[in-house]
């Protein structure tokens, strides 16, 4: 492995659990355990516990905070009550991604911005490059936190045991702020990325670790197990959620990706709503798909997706669903397409696109 290679406090923990460990978004991280299906079907049938704390962490503070990022994001915030979150895009002037995020309301004038890892210099310094004359402070805490996801049916079951957190009061992006398994001032939050029930648990960094063994001792006997990066693939995808640099990206705009629900043309001027509006008026020359395959191989991200014998798009995702014993996908084909004709070439056989408008896992 290169020595440039960050590593999340969970990093031992993984080595001892005898996780195999791959490069990701700049980050060591555990790619699987026991297994890719297995450890998926865990977090659909009984539990799952990851480690995201590669995930970056930025804290807005300030008077303009609410106001500063309805200004930078698609979604909007003055609303947004506190112990509340909320999924946005945020966009360059053409619309394109800067990154997808989930931003929390930790009072009135204080947020605290969940970034993908891959991203967060990045969107650290684009949203330090909007302040001008707002009234912000952007904190960097990305080496402040770690992040677990407990995910599957007996999450709260299990975390329950290890909080006095009122987390059957817990709805959809809801969260409460308070002690677990002896870590204090940690975030519990249920906004989820699996599909399955769960929770999102911010951590101290410095006890990341005594947490997550904590969680892993008290979930043993309902099943629970570690899982890694390529369940979280697989499940993500089942649940139809997008992946930045996949389905969203600097090329692919949140109209493309289908989340027109997360762009509010309703508030005053915010980045990229000229051109986010014009698409929405307009069309757009490629929009993204979701698809299976009545087949056992799967399609990889950058085939070729044809409409007859035209080139019409590619794979951005590919995956074997477990739990509905088939690959599943997504695609970035033209608008003008008829869904019930697109092939994928798979090593030279073109294999037919089941096309589905709702997610394979609900």
């Amino acid at each position: 492995m290169s020595a440039e290679l960050s590593r999340t406090p969970l990093y031992d923990l993984h080595v001892e659990l005898g996780a195999r460990m791959v490069p990701f978004a700049g980050w060591e991280m555990p790619v699987q355990y026991s297994g890719i299906i297995e450890e998926h079907l865990a977090v659909r049938h009984k539990a799952g516990l990851f480690d995201v704390s590669h995930m970056g962490e930025a804290r807005i503070r300030g008077k303009d905070a609410a106001a500063f990022l309805d200004a930078i994001m698609t979604n909007e915030f003055s609303s947004l009550q506190p112990n509340h979150a909320r999924y946005t895009i945020m966009c360059y002037p053409d619309g394109g991604c800067v990154d997808d995020l989930i931003i929390y309301r930790i009072s009135k004038d204080e947020f605290l911005i969940c970034l993908n890892a891959s991203n967060a210099a990045k969107d650290i310094a684009w949203m330090n490059s909007q302040v001008g004359n707002w009234d912000v402070k952007i904190i960097d805490e990305c080496t402040h936190w770690a992040q677990l996801a407990l995910q599957g049916p007996f999450a709260e079951k299990i975390l329950s045991c290890l909080t006095h957190l009122k987390l059957d009061t817990l709805k959809r992006f809801g969260f409460l702020i308070g002690d677990v398994a002896g870590a204090k001032d940690c975030i519990v939050a249920r906004t989820g990325y699996t599909g399955s029930p769960g929770f999102e648990i911010y951590v101290p960094a410095a006890q990341g670790s005594a947490v997550a063994r904590a969680i892993l001792a008290k979930g043993k006997p309902d099943g629970l197990l570690p899982i890694g990066l390529g369940a979280r693939d697989s499940l993500r995808l089942e649940a139809g959620y997008p992946l930045y640099g996949h389905e969203l990206s600097e090329k692919i705009s949140p109209i493309q990706a289908g989340l027109s629900w997360t762009v509010k043309f309703t508030k005053s001027q915010f980045i990229g709503r000229d051109s986010l509006l014009r698409q929405t008026e307009k069309g757009v020359a490629s929009k993204v798909i979701m698809y299976s395959l009545n087949d056992r191989r799967i399609a990889r991200p950058g085939a070729t997706v044809f409409s007859g014998d035209q080139a019409v798009g590619e794979i951005l995702s590919g995956t074997l669903s477990p739990v509905l014993n088939k690959p599943i996908g997504t695609a970035l084909v033209g608008s003008g397409s008829k869904t019930d004709t697109l092939t994928v070439d798979i090593r030279g056989t073109r294999l037919p696109l089941q096309i589905t408008q709702t997610p394979f896992f609900k």
